[in-house]
């Protein structure tokens, strides 16, 4: 993660969660790719935090995995499991909501 660090620790399992639904399956380090495309370089989610918060999520058994071979090399792949689809959705709703809040109290500062 870069300097948004601080930002971002209390919203990664819901960007993890926005990304696994908009994508289905992907591995880690495509959704540190699709985080850093989606905004322009901005946000930067490193391997070494991604992995403990997959795994979390995994434990909590909101998000499953399986490997799957690719070129010769086993990816491991997370995706959300089907009874949790309507939690991701409030999830990314309430920070969506939350953000929007946040924007209302700054923005006079701008």
């Amino acid at each position: 993660m870069n300097k948004n660090k601080e930002f971002l620790s209390g919203t990664l399992n819901t960007i993890i969660l926005a990304l696994l639904k908009e994508h289905g399956k992907m591995y880690g380090y495509e959704i540190c790719s699709s985080a850093k495309e989606k905004t322009n370089n901005a946000i930067i989610l490193t391997e070494g935090a991604i992995y403990p918060a997959l795994h979390k999520l995994e434990k909590k058994g909101i998000i499953e995995s399986s490997k799957q071979l690719i070129n010769g090399r086993t990816r491991k792949y997370y995706e959300i499991r089907k009874a949790h689809l309507d939690t991701v959705d409030e999830k990314v709703q309430t920070l969506y909501d939350f953000t929007t809040l946040i924007q209302a109290l700054l923005k006079p500062s701008l």
